[in-house]
């Protein structure tokens, strides 16, 4: 048995019922047994015990013992082997070895003491940091996803107790989101607008009127490259009161023989600019006005469309109506002389060709658009013209194609097809321009939605360039001398720009040339000086090309400020007469 098993007091010690006897081996073993206690005895320490020493508490004494306090219990360090029977007796709570009994009590339930949590934390992490966070900066990414992000935002209200329960339907409707998904993302696009249709329409048609493109600045706000000095200012400012401001007509046409005509309400004149005469050609029936103006190509006669549908054709040298020509059931916006063939357009889509030599002078009608044409010329050789209408469409007819009665023939009048019919711009079609030295080539610009370039090939219909400006395209011209093309603009630059071909290139701009939209312009005879009206009942000269460079050269002693040389021999303004002595009298320059 172990030296240091602790001691049983004697009232809870069970008595055997047999007597074991003492042996003298187990008596010396007893005696050689040594206990320690925590309390010191109050009789002296000896190596041995007797059998009537009354330290030992196996042997009974005759006298009663000094009771003492009970040492403590104390675990045993040394090992026991548990058998299957020894753990069946101590969850019973009562352990037999031999003859000796003993009872315990068994703790059924046992007190656990909690985990400790904290952790040695690295200087890095912040201590006011949860630790069962795995982020620092999005504790909870584990719920950043949509499932996660709904139900937070179903358990979200937008609105009061007292607000009506369907405004936030509505709010949502109205600024087209979805409450059951994220307001912001990186890879989805905006909503959608909740505008209609038809607003939208109307936002993009009004847009170019109050985006102004950049610019570089200058006093006369004008853009010119360095390699070229265009002015820009006009020659000229004359004043041509009541010129309407619409952007379907054509009111400007400049002669062969230096004479500018110009329709103003129902009035027409026309100013010789080689002796600075004013004439008044004729007036328009009571109640209508003058839509359209034309020079024949020598430039003898002038032919006048009227809001009625009438064409007048007049004899500029004797200032006489020669006859009126009537069929039209709409304003003649647009007219194109080739040879002694007045082609006329209409308000209702068709194209007329009159020949002017006979009485029944309708020889051919043309029908190709679903708007009113707006835009027409003919090509210099007679063989193709180009009409443009305001259903957006540019057609090319062939001559020898559509009727045999250009040629002169006096049949009935006859219906012809368009060799190409171009759909690429998105607004009306009124500037037309062919080129002079490329006769291949023809130039259209469309309207406000639209303005935009385009160069044809008429040979084969192709689209060859493309250029976008800032705003309308309302007349165009090709230069006689140079490879470049002038273009005049409406709202909201108010602009003549310079391009050179085939680049397309800006070569010079002048911005603001008139008060309101550029509608109208003539190129001279000399293709150096363009005129161009405006709705602010303005005719403004702008010397763009310079002189021919073909090699004409101004007259010995005449300076540049006496007039503008037209290249044949001729001053447009009236040849040396001072500025001073120049006045504006009836919408044209008179000369003192």
């Amino acid at each position: 048995m172990p030296p240091n098993n602790p001691k049983t007091p004697t009232r809870h010690r069970s008595r055997s019922e047999t007597k074991t006897p003492l042996t003298p081996s187990l008596a010396t073993g007893l005696n050689s047994v040594a206990y320690n206690s925590p309390t010191k005895s109050r009789f002296p320490k000896q190596s041995g015990t007797t059998i009537g020493d009354v330290s030992n508490p196996f042997i009974a004494t005759t006298s009663k013992p000094t009771s003492r306090p009970p040492s403590p219990i104390k675990r045993l360090t040394g090992g026991i082997q548990v058998t299957d029977s020894l753990a069946k007796q101590a969850s019973g709570g009562i352990i037999r070895k031999g003859s000796a009994e003993s009872r315990i009590d068994v703790i059924t339930r046992d007190y656990v003491p909690p985990l400790k949590t904290d952790m040695k934390r690295s200087r890095s992490t912040p201590a006011n940091r949860s630790r069962e966070h795995g982020d620092r900066y999005i504790p909870a990414r584990d719920l950043l996803n949509d499932e996660g992000i709904t139900k937070k935002l179903d358990a979200m209200t937008l609105e009061a107790v007292s607000v009506d329960p369907t405004h936030t339907a509505r709010l949502a409707d109205a600024v087209g989101i979805q409450l059951d998904k994220r307001v912001l993302g990186f890879h989805e696009p905006p909503p959608p607008s909740a505008s209609s249709k038809l607003m939208a329409e109307h936002r993009e048609y009004a847009r170019s009127l109050y985006t102004r493109p950049g610019e570089l600045a200058s006093n006369t706000g004008a853009v010119t490259n360095k390699s070229r000095k265009v002015p820009t200012v006009p020659e000229r400012v004359l004043d041509a009161p009541g010129m309407a401001d619409d952007f379907y007509l054509n009111l400007l046409s400049w002669s062969a023989l230096n004479i500018v005509a110009v329709a103003l309400t129902e009035n027409t004149y026309v100013w010789k600019a080689d002796t600075g005469d004013v004439v008044h050609v004729g007036e328009a029936p009571e109640g209508s006005y003058v839509s359209s103006v034309d020079f024949s190509a020598d430039g003898g006669f002038l032919g006048i469309g009227v809001g009625t549908g009438d064409v007048e054709l007049w004899d500029i040298e004797n200032n006489s109506k020669l006859r009126t020509m009537s069929g039209h059931l709409g304003q003649v916006a647009a007219l194109s002389w080739n040879g002694h063939i007045l082609s006329s357009a209409c308000g209702d889509g068709t194209i007329w060709h009159h020949d002017v030599r006979i009485a029944r002078h309708k020889v051919a009608e043309l029908v190709g658009h679903t708007g009113e044409v707006c835009g027409l010329k003919w090509r210099p050789d007679g063989e193709l013209l180009a009409s443009g209408g305001n259903d957006n469409v540019v057609n090319i007819w062939d001559a020898r194609m559509s009727t045999g009665s250009i040629t002169g023939e006096s049949t009935e009048a006859s219906r012809g097809g368009a060799k190409w019919t171009k759909r690429n711009h998105t607004a009306a079609v009124k500037a037309l321009a062919w080129c002079p030295w490329q006769p291949s080539l023809l130039a259209s610009g469309g309207g406000t939605s639209d303005a935009t370039i385009n160069i044809w090939n008429s040979t084969t219909g192709a689209r060859l360039h493309t250029l976008k400006t800032p705003s309308q395209v309302t007349t165009l011209h090709w230069s006689p001398h140079r490879k470049e093309i002038l273009s005049t603009h409406g709202y909201p630059t108010n602009s003549i720009m310079i391009h050179s071909y085939p680049s397309l290139e800006r070569v010079a701009e002048i911005r603001d040339a008139h008060e309101s939209r550029v509608l109208f312009s003539a190129l001279g005879p000399a293709g150096d000086v363009v005129v161009t009206g405006a709705g602010d009942e303005n005719l403004k000269f702008w010397r763009v090309w310079g002189q021919d460079i073909s090699g004409t050269k101004k007259k010995k002693g005449i300076k540049e400020n006496d007039g503008v040389y037209s290249g044949t021999g001729d001053f447009l303004w009236g040849e040396g007469v001072p500025r001073a002595n120049r006045t504006t009298k009836s919408g044209v320059l008179t000369i003192r």
